[in-house]
C-alpha cells in the first residue's frame, strides 16, 4: 500500500496483470474473491491520486468527453434500478460492475496516470507478454492435457461447451475458450500490425511477427469461431487507416482468398481448428440458427419493454440471481444481444452510439498523427478495438477480462487520448 501511495501507477499495473491471471488463480483457489481484488486495486489507485499531487495534473486530466460518456453509462445502469421489469438487486450489482463500474473507474485513473509514451510502451509489453504466456499454457493444455483443478472446472458443467467431438477447446488460464480465443486474436493482430511498423529494426519486426503468429495459433486451438472477425474487422480498419491504397487492395484480396478458402472449399477439413472456423461462415450451422431463433424470441418479448428487463437478468448473472425469470433461460450468446435485452432498444442505441464515437475518435487521431512510431502503436490498438467490438456480436467479449480492461484503458480512454492530447500534440 505504501508503494501504491508513492506511485499510484503501480496499482493500475497490478490491476492489468490481475485481470489476466486472476481467473486462472481462482480455479486453484475457488475462495479467491476475484472481483473484490479488482475493486480494491482500483479504489486504492483513486485514493492515492486524490491525496497525491500527481505532477500537478490532478483530476483535470480526466475532464473530457470520454469521462462524461463513462458517467452517462454508469447513470443509465443506476437508473435501471427503477426499471419495473428489473430482477434481483444482487444480479444488478454483479452485472453492473463489468458493464459500467470498471469503465467509470478506469477512465479517469488511466487519463491521469498514463500520460507519457513510456507508459504506453510498458502497457503494450505487459499485455503482449502475458498473452504469449497464455498461448504457451494453452499449448500445454492442448498437447499434455488439463490440470486437476481445470478438470474439476470442466466436470462442473463446462465440458459441454469446451469438449466438442472429443476435442478440447483450449481456454488456458482465461475465463473460457471464447475469451481466450478472442483475446489471442486481438493481441495477435496488434503484434502483427506492430511488426509492419516502419520504425522498427528487422530484429524487432521478426520478434513481433513470431509473437503474432504464435497468438493466432492460440486463437485457432481455442475453437472460438467468432474471434475470426477480430482479425477480419481489425485488419480492415488497419488497412483503411494506413492511407496506402496498394496495401488496402492487397489486404482485401488476401481477405477474399481466406473467405473463399473457408466458405467454398474443404481443404484442411481434417483439421479440427480449420473445420470449426469454417462453420463460422455457414449460415445453416445449427448453432447459428439457434442464435437466430433466440433473437426472434427476445424480439417478441422486448416489444413492450423499450428499456429492457434490467441489468443482471440475462446471461450468467441472470441464471444465478434471476433463475425464475423467463428471460434468464434464453442464452444471449452476444454482448449486443445482452445489452439489447437488459437496457432495451433505447439503451442499446446509446451504448452502440458511444462505442462508434470512441472508435471514430480513435480513427481520427490515427489519421492525423505524424510521428510514425506512435502512429503505428495507436493504429494497432485502434484496429484491435474495432475487431473486439465486432466480435462482441458473436460473444460477450468486451465485458470480460482481460479484453474489457484492455479496451477500457487503451480504446482512447487513457493512453490513446492522453498521449494524443498532451505528449504528441506537436505531431498533429
Amino acid at each position: 500500500t505504501t508503494y501504491i501511495f508513492k506511485k499510484p501507477i503501480i496499482s493500475l499495473l497490478c490491476f492489468v496483470v490481475y485481470c489476466f491471471v486472476g481467473i486462472g488463480a481462482a480455479r486453484v483457489l475457488p475462495t479467491l474473491p476475484l472481483g473484490l481484488g479488482m475493486d480494491i486495486l482500483l479504489v486504492l489507485a483513486l485514493i492515492a491520486i486524490t491525496f497525491k499531487s500527481f505532477h500537478g495534473a490532478g483530476f483535470k486530466a480526466a475532464q473530457n468527453e470520454l469521462t462524461t460518456f463513462a458517467l452517462l453509462w454508469f447513470a443509465i445502469n443506476v437508473l435501471q434500478l427503477l426499471n419495473p421489469f428489473r430482477g434481483s438487486p444482487l444480479g444488478w450489482f454483479y452485472g453492473m460492475r463489468s458493464a459500467s463500474l470498471y469503465w467509470l473507474l478506469l477512465t479517469p485513473i488511466t487519463f491521469i496516470l498514463f500520460n507519457e509514451r513510456k507508459h504506453l510502451n510498458l502497457f503494450l509489453d505487459i499485455i503482449i507478454g502475458l498473452s504469449v504466456f497464455g498461448t504457451l499454457y494453452g499449448i500445454k493444455q492442448h498437447f499434455l492435457g488439463v490440470s486437476s483443478f481445470e478438470q474439476e472446472w470442466l466436470d462442473a458443467g463446462n465440458a459441454k461447451t469446451h469438449i466438442l467431438f472429443g476435442v478440447l477447446r483450449v481456454f488456458s488460464f482465461y475465463s473460457d475458450a471464447g475469451q481466450f480465443g478472442a483475446s489471442q486474436a486481438h493481441i495477435g493482430l496488434v503484434a502483427l500490425i506492430l511488426a509492419a511498423g516502419p520504425h522498427l529494426t528487422l530484429k524487432k519486426k521478426i520478434i513481433y511477427g513470431i509473437i503474432g503468429g504464435l497468438l493466432i495459433y492460440g486463437f485457432m486451438i481455442s475453437g472460438t469461431r467468432g474471434a475470426l472477425f477480430v482479425i477480419l474487422a481489425g485488419g480492415l480498419v488497419y488497412l483503411i487507416l494506413t492511407k496506402r491504397t496498394k496495401a488496402l487492395m492487397l489486404g482485401l484480396a488476401l481477405g477474399g482468398f481466406a473467405f473463399c478458402f473457408l466458405k467454398f472449399t474443404y481443404i484442411g477439413q481434417g483439421n479440427a481448428e480449420i473445420r470449426r472456423m469454417r462453420t463460422s461462415l455457414d449460415l445453416s450451422d445449427p448453432s447459428f440458427q439457434e442464435r437466430l431463433n433466440n433473437q426472434r424470441i427476445l424480439r417478441e418479448y422486448l416489444k413492450t419493454r423499450p428499456f429492457g428487463t434490467g441489468v443482471g437478468t440475462i446471461g450468467n448473472w441472470g441464471q444465478t440471481y434471476n433463475a425464475d425469470r423467463f428471460i434468464s433461460k434464453i442464452p444471449p450468446d452476444s454482448l449486443f444481444v445482452k445489452n439489447w435485452a437488459e437496457y432495451g432498444i433505447i439503451g442499446f442505441i446509446i451504448w452502440f452510439g458511444i462505442q462508434l464515437y470512441i472508435l471514430g475518435k480513435g480513427g481520427g487521431i490515427v489519421w492525423k498523427l505524424r510521428d510514425p512510431e506512435l502512429r503505428q502503436k495507436i493504429l494497432a490498438l485502434t484496429a484491435g478495438s474495432a475487431g473486439i467490438l465486432l466480435a462482441s456480436y458473436g460473444n460477450e467479449v468486451q465485458n470480460q477480462m482481460p479484453s474489457s480492461m484492455i479496451i477500457y484503458i487503451i480504446h482512447l480512454y487513457g493512453s490513446q487520448m492522453g498521449c494524443a492530447k498532451r505528449e504528441v500534440k506537436k505531431y498533429f
